[in-house]
């Protein structure tokens, strides 16, 4: 189409450059608001089973203090919240090898400490989740709702959570192999969830729980993992499906180490957020002790923009601390480059995550 020749300053001219400006600006999007999400991986604050000494000093206070700032500043801060969180006794699992068998309950005040750090939502949907049986899950679900924390992943009782911040809706749903827990190896039915989900919300958040474990499986492998005899799931076909059912942000968990992440359809996925606040009964040597947080910023149909990776590092006597040497950054690139070549993603040294 040929366009008329005005002149600026004109009184017709200066209609249609007003017209035009306004118009591209619509069209690139330029009005747009950005949506900030921040995700992080496996968090279990204490447990006082078997032995209070597995508890931080001074109640915990000052298990977050060194990244609170960093998770209080976006719209929703997500995270794993591995194990229970209540005050009652409740019946803990039993394992054929006691001294590979790990069971987590912390002090249901530990959950001010998910609230001053501006957690919004967690995932149950674990390994850990059914620690005290049905009433842990219970009792951790109404420590989680009086503190005005939502949550999703038990099959059939707390599949979704729907949530409003700042004028959007956001929709959760979490997965994982794990009985009590959504499977995320039943792709046709997480989809369903999601979809259902999409229909409703300006956003939706996806969480899973799967891979196998340790530094030996860093890579997506792209199949179906197999760790200690149990079917892990294939994260990536998941991650893919709920996509395609209509997810916008997907954040894993799981392995215990960090992995690649990749953009599919303009959405984003991390695979692995590693350990990010796990005192005194995880192990965290070697890549364990390393782990991003990750924020995401997407417009308001949920299409990435860009993403900022925080580095941070763990030792058994303190929680996550900012890592100088920003390990995991350096990690991230190294997986993401070798796993998925052709995500369309760039991350800087300094954790800037930029479409090509």
């Amino acid at each position: 189409m040929l366009l008329p020749t005005l002149k600026k300053d004109s009184q017709f001219g200066g209609l249609f450059f007003a017209i035009l400006i306004l118009s591209s600006s619509i069209v690139y999007g330029q009005n747009s608001r950005s949506v900030s999400v921040i995700g992080v991986g496996d968090m279990m604050l204490g447990t006082n089973y078997p032995s209070k000494v597995y508890l931080p000093s001074n109640g915990g206070l000052d298990l977050l203090s060194d990244v609170r700032a960093i998770l209080t500043d976006a719209d929703v801060t997500f995270g794993n919240m591995e194990g229970t969180m209540f005050d009652g006794e409740g019946t803990p699992k039993t394992c054929r090898d006691s001294s590979k068998c790990y069971v987590f309950r912390s002090p249901a005040s530990y959950v001010r400490h998910f609230d001053d750090a501006g957690f919004d939502v967690v995932s149950i949907a674990n390994n850990h989740s059914g620690d005290f049986g049905l009433s842990g899950r219970k009792g951790t679900k109404a420590v989680l709702k009086n503190a005005g924390i939502s949550f999703a992943g038990l099959e059939g009782t707390d599949e979704t959570a729907i949530f409003e911040r700042n004028g959007l809706k956001f929709g959760f749903c979490a997965f994982a192999p794990n009985s009590g827990t959504c499977d995320l190896r039943k792709l046709a039915r997480a989809k369903a969830i999601v979809a259902s989900l999409d229909t409703i919300c300006d956003i939706v958040i996806v969480s899973f729980h799967g891979g196998a474990e340790g530094a030996d499986h860093q890579h997506v492998t792209k199949q179906t993992e197999i760790f200690l005899g149990e079917d892990r799931g294939n994260v990536n076909a998941f991650a893919h499906a709920v996509i395609d059912a209509g997810a916008d942000i997907v954040f894993g968990h799981g392995p215990h180490v960090t992995r690649a992440i990749e953009l599919y359809k303009d959405r984003f996925i991390a695979y692995s957020l590693g350990n990010f606040c796990t005192y005194g009964r995880f192990s965290l040597s070697g890549p364990a002790g390393i782990a991003p947080i990750i924020k995401v910023y997407t417009n308001e149909k949920g299409e990435f923009e860009k993403g900022e990776i925080t580095a941070i590092y763990q030792q058994k006597t303190h929680g996550p601390k900012i890592d100088p040497q920003k390990r995991v950054i350096a990690k991230v690139k190294e997986l993401t480059r070798t796993d998925f070549p052709d995500s369309g993603l760039e991350i800087s040294t300094e954790g800037l995550i930029s479409k090509h």
